[in-house]
């Protein structure tokens, strides 16, 4: 049975051992009407971590015709699961009646990351395809998993109804994105990268559209006619304005920060971290911060890493060190500078806000995404692109003190960035999913 997860009186979510106010602007009103009961229940969500809690698709709450219902396939990883749930944001801004439900592991960040931005979830079984491709556990593992996920899917689309599903890649999405498909259920899919990974490979042959963030993507699909370039969603927070000043109080006090013409360092290991990013900084922040009177560093550095990096580092008040950014919108409104990995949300994220980038991509990704997303940053806004094998403090010390001083450089850096930017890519993917559905049905 479908049910609503109602909210926790507490206004703040815990993360990481240390307590973090959640941002007005991530305060979301959920109005879900349970038609079988003749519920409403409204209430503003100010959540606490969730428990592992999942939401039952039901056919009793799906029973009505006149109300649009929509899955979303998405987890693993956060650039799998934010552009879900910003295309969410933007289908209920449309229909505000609309019923949405979340599939993704039950293990994943998804099952935390889902209930707390409002939206029901519910858990399936999947598993990555191994490497190499030919190997006993692809012949011989995989298959019972995906079968098994391939039922429960089946399960959940009987009884939730939807009118159409939306997969946002990773191996989780493939077992309910297929089945829809057997079941006669309109797909779409959505390819965050540069280079579409396997899943949605394969899925775009059953799609009826699929949403990409860069033209030359269209080329890596065989149906090219299907595919849209839209762009990738960011959630709503990053684009909507953050003056730099505020950006910089909230993480700077007023007697560090002055005047506010130093310069903002932004450095992003991912939400688990990045090892070699990590130690790279380690090795440099000291010199920089003693070097540069006007320079100032706010360091992500995964969650993984923070216990150890943060006992290695000498407090300073032009630092900010934490394991996991939650006010992402105003850590780029104070920033000058990007360090990153090369993840197509962050890319995303950072041509959306428009700021010049180092970018280091992870050899550890499958495919090769990360390198390929950094290559591309780096034809179209002119990213300085650090492989791994290159990385080392002097180096990445020189490649960010090179954009530093250079204004000039900084200004056509972040104006390439914005022109390319595609900050409502959510919304005009919410459009086509409604007109897709509308063809077939009417509200």
């Amino acid at each position: 049975m479908l049910t609503a997860i109602k909210s926790p009186s507490s206004p703040s979510c815990r993360y990481f051992k240390t307590q973090f106010s959640v941002p007005k602007s991530l305060t979301l009103a959920l109005s879900i009407q349970l038609q079988s009961r003749n519920l409403k229940i409204s209430n503003c969500l100010s959540l606490n971590k969730p428990n592992n809690q999942s939401t039952n698709a039901s056919g009793e709450a799906a029973a009505g015709t006149d109300t649009l219902r929509i899955i979303l396939a998405a987890g693993g990883t956060g650039g799998h699961i934010y552009p879900a749930i910003a295309i969410a944001d933007d289908l209920k801004v449309l229909d505000p009646n609309a019923q949405i439900l979340f599939v993704g592991l039950q293990t994943g960040m998804e099952s935390t990351a889902v209930p707390t931005a409002g939206y029901s979830f519910e858990p399936i079984h999947a598993a990555p395809l191994g490497r190499p491709l030919f190997s006993l556990y692809n012949l011989f593992v995989l298959p019972f998993v995906l079968v098994k996920s391939l039922i429960k899917s089946s399960q959940i689309l009987k009884e939730f109804k939807p009118h159409i599903v939306i997969g946002t890649g990773g191996f989780v999405s493939f077992p309910i994105c297929l089945a829809a498909s057997l079941r006669g259920i309109k797909l779409a899919i959505q390819e965050q990268n540069s280079v579409p990974g396997i899943a949605n490979r394969v899925l775009s042959l059953f799609a009826y559209n699929v949403f990409v963030a860069f033209n030359s993507s269209v080329d890596c699909f065989w149906q090219k006619n299907k595919c849209v370039v839209c762009g990738n969603p960011v959630r709503l927070s990053l684009r909507q304005y953050a003056s730099k000043a505020v950006g910089r109080r909230h993480f700077f006090s007023n007697a560090v920060v002055g005047k506010g013409d130093g310069k903002v360092v932004l450095i992003l290991g991912g939400s688990l971290g990045a090892n070699a990013l990590n130690v790279a900084i380690l090795h440099l922040y000291s010199e920089m911060l003693k070097e540069r009177k006007d320079l100032f560093l706010i360091w992500q550095t995964g969650v993984l890493a923070y216990d150890e990096m943060e006992s290695l580092v000498k407090f300073h008040p032009r630092l900010y060190i934490t394991p996991f950014l939650h006010s992402m919108d105003l850590a780029y409104a104070a920033a000058d500078l990007v360090v990153s990995r090369a993840g197509a949300m962050i890319c995303t994220e950072i041509l959306t806000a428009g700021k010049p980038s180092i970018l280091i991509p992870s050899p550890n990704v499958a495919e090769g995404h990360q390198f390929h997303n950094a290559c591309l940053m780096a034809d179209l806004v002119g990213s300085r692109v650090i492989t791994e094998d290159e990385l080392d403090s002097l180096t990445l010390k020189s490649s960010i003190e090179e954009i530093l001083d250079n204004e000039r450089l900084m200004t056509e850096m972040s104006e390439r960035a914005l022109k390319t930017a595609k900050p409502n890519a959510s919304i005009e993917i919410a459009r086509h999913l409604l007109s897709l559905v509308n063809s077939s049905m009417k509200f």
